[in-house]
C-alpha cells in the first residue's frame, strides 16, 4: 500500500512539472503580449489573420486593419503574436529599402 501511494505521488509531481508549469508560463506570456499591444503594431490572430492595429477599445476589443479600408473588430485575446518587420516575407528591415540590394534577380 505505501508503495502505491509513492507511485501516485511521483505521478502527481511529474504531471505538475511537465504539464501545469509550462502551460502557466505560456498563459502568462500571452497575457503580457495582450497587455502590451499598441496602435500600429502588426499582429497575427489565432485564426491566422495578419493585420495592423488601428484602434484599441477599453472593453477588450480592437480594430484590426487587414487590407487598406478593411477593418475587423476582434477580441484582444485573439491576438496570437506580434509581427516585427524582420519576420514579414522573410526579409529584415535592412533588406527593405530602395531595391538596390545584393539580392536582386537578374543580371548585372
Amino acid at each position: 500500500m505505501p508503495v502505491a501511494l509513492l507511485y501516485l505521488g511521483i505521478l502527481v509531481v511529474a504531471f505538475l512539472l511537465l504539464i501545469v508549469r509550462p502551460q502557466r508560463r505560456q498563459m502568462a506570456a500571452h497575457r503580457a503580449l495582450v497587455a502590451s499591444l499598441e496602435v500600429g503594431d502588426e499582429v497575427v490572430t489565432s485564426g491566422g489573420i495578419y493585420g495592423t492595429i488601428k484602434a484599441i477599445d477599453g472593453e477588450g476589443t480592437l480594430d484590426l486593419e487587414v487590407s487598406p479600408g478593411v477593418v475587423l473588430h476582434v477580441a484582444r485575446g485573439a491576438i496570437a503574436q506580434r509581427i516585427g518587420p524582420e519576420v514579414i516575407g522573410g526579409s529584415t528591415s535592412d533588406d527593405a529599402g530602395d531595391g538596390s540590394g545584393d539580392g536582386a534577380v537578374g543580371g548585372a
